[in-house]
C-alpha cells in the first residue's frame, strides 16, 4: 500500500472517531435530568436577650475625690521663748485629745512680769485711795471756809477738790489692771494645748529651741470628721439634695464613701453637706462636699489624702428598669423581642446612665425581652431566634 493510501485511511479513521465522540456527547446531554430551581431557606438571625423587671429604682450618682480633714491648723505660739517641753504625741502621725498639753515655753520671764504687774496695781490702788482722801478733805475744808458767806450750797471748783488728780489716779489704776491681765494672759500662753481631738501631719520643734510669736511649730488636723469634694456635672445635681443649693432643707442626701485601704475594700457612711462656692470655669463642674463623721472610728481609718469613690443616693423612680448600656441604641431606642419572635423598636425615656448600666424611666414593661447583642442589619418587625443571657440563666 502506498503512502498516499495510508494517509487517506488515517484521515478517514480520525473523522469516524470524531463523529462517534460527538454522537455520544449528544446522547449523554439529552439523557441528563433537568435541574429544578428551589428557593433557599435563610434562617432567622440569632439574638441574645435579657428579661427586664420594672419597679422602684434608686438613682446613684457616683464621683471621685480626695479626703481632706474638716479642720486643719498650724500650731503657732503667741509668745516667744525657749521650749522646755514637747509632748510625745507631737510627732508626725501622733494622736492627741482636746486639751492635751503639746508644748510648754519657759514661763520664768512671764511669771516675773505678772509679779511686777500685780505690784503696780497695788501701788495704783494705794495712790487712788490717797487721792480720794485728799479730795474729800479739800472739799470739806472748802465748805467750812465758805459757810458764812452763804456759798455752802455751791459746788467747789474741780481744782480745789483735786478732780484732775483723782481722774488721773483712776486711769493709772485701770491701765495697771490691764497690764496685769495681759501679763496673766501671756503666762497662760506659754502652754500650748490641743484645740480638738486630732492628729499631727507635720512638726518642726524640739526641746531647747527658741520660738517666736507667729512661728508655725506643727500642723494639726481634726479627726472628728472628714470631707470629700466630688466634682459633678450640673445635670447630676437634679437627683439629690444639696443643702443651700438645690434644697432649702439642711439635711443632705446620704452617701457612701468607698476606698481600698490595706488590701481591703472599705466603706463609710456620709451625707452631702454643701456645694463649694463657685463653678469650676475650666471643667464647668460643681464640687459637692460629702462629710463623714468619725472617720477614725474603725481601722483602717479614712485618712486625709486618700483617693475615694463616692456614691450619692438620689431620687427613687417608682417604675423604672435597668438595662445594660449595650442595649440602648441610637436615639434612645431599645430592641424588644415580642411573643411572635419578631424584633420591635421601642422608644424609651432614659433617666440616667450609671457606668455600664442605664436607668430607663419609661418605655419598658415588666417581663420585656430586651436584645443585648448587636446585628449589622436590622428592621422593625424582622423575625429572630432568641438566646437567653448566660448570666440570667445562672441567676
Amino acid at each position: 500500500m502506498g503512502k498516499k493510501k495510508k494517509r487517506i485511511l488515517h484521515i478517514m479513521l480520525v473523522i469516524v472517531l470524531i463523529a462517534l465522540g460527538a454522537t455520544g456527547m449528544v446522547k449523554l446531554t439529552q439523557s441528563k435530568p433537568q435541574i429544578q430551581k428551589r428557593p433557599i431557606d435563610v434562617p432567622a438571625p440569632i439574638v441574645r436577650i435579657k428579661t427586664v423587671h420594672t419597679g422602684p429604682q434608686q438613682v446613684l450618682v457616683s464621683g471621685e475625690g480626695i479626703v481632706s480633714p474638716l479642720k486643719e491648723i498650724n500650731l503657732v505660739p503667741q509668745v516667744g521663748g525657749k521650749v522646755i517641753y514637747v509632748s510625745p504625741t507631737l510627732i508626725n502621725g501622733g494622736t492627741f485629745q482636746k486639751g492635751d498639753t503639746l508644748i510648754r515655753i519657759d514661763p520664768k520671764d512671764y511669771e516675773l512680769a505678772l509679779t511686777l504687774a500685780k505690784a503696780r496695781v497695788k501701788d495704783s490702788e494705794s495712790m487712788l485711795k490717797m487721792t480720794e482722801e485728799e479730795a474729800a478733805a479739800a472739799e470739806e475744808e472748802w465748805h467750812l471756809l465758805h459757810e458764812d458767806a452763804g456759798k455752802s450750797r455751791k459746788k467747789p471748783p474741780p481744782l480745789v477738790i483735786k478732780a484732775p488728780q483723782l481722774a488721773a489716779a483712776k486711769a493709772e489704776l485701770a491701765a495697771d489692771r490691764a497690764n496685769l491681765e495681759k501679763a496673766a494672759l501671756d503666762l497662760s500662753r506659754t502652754t500650748l494645748k490641743a484645740p480638738f481631738d486630732g492628729r499631727v501631719s507635720e512638726e518642726h520643734v524640739d526641746v531647747g529651741q527658741y520660738v517666736t510669736p507667729g512661728q508655725s511649730v506643727a500642723s494639726l488636723y481634726s479627726i472628728d470628721a472628714a470631707e470629700v469634694a466630688v466634682p459633678l456635672e450640673d445635670r447630676d445635681l437634679q437627683w439629690f439634695r444639696v443643702p443651700g443649693f438645690t434644697s432649702e432643707d439642711q439635711t443632705g442626701s446620704p452617701a457612701m464613701v468607698e476606698a481600698d485601704v490595706a488590701g481591703k475594700r472599705l466603706s463609710w457612711s456620709g451625707k452631702v453637706v454643701r456645694s463649694e462656692g463657685k463653678l469650676d470655669q475650666r471643667t464647668r463642674m460643681i464640687r459637692v462636699v460629702v462629710r463623714v463623721e468619725h472617720p477614725y472610728a474603725k481601722k483602717p481609718p479614712l485618712t486625709p489624702g486618700l483617693f475615694v469613690t463616692v456614691r450619692i443616693q438620689g431620687e427613687t423612680l417608682p417604675h423604672a428598669a435597668v438595662v445594660t448600656r449595650s442595649s440602648l441604641r441610637a436615639n434612645d431606642v431599645i430592641w424588644v423581642v415580642g411573643p411572635d419572635h419578631r424584633l420591635r423598636f421601642r422608644q424609651v425615656a432614659v433617666a440616667r446612665k450609671q457606668g455600664d448600666m442605664v436607668v430607663i424611666r419609661s418605655g419598658l414593661e415588666d417581663g420585656d425581652r430586651v436584645v443585648i447583642s448587636h446585628l449589622q442589619a436590622v428592621t422593625d418587625g424582622m423575625a429572630v431566634r432568641t438566646l437567653s443571657d448566660p448570666k440570667e440563666n445562672r441567676s
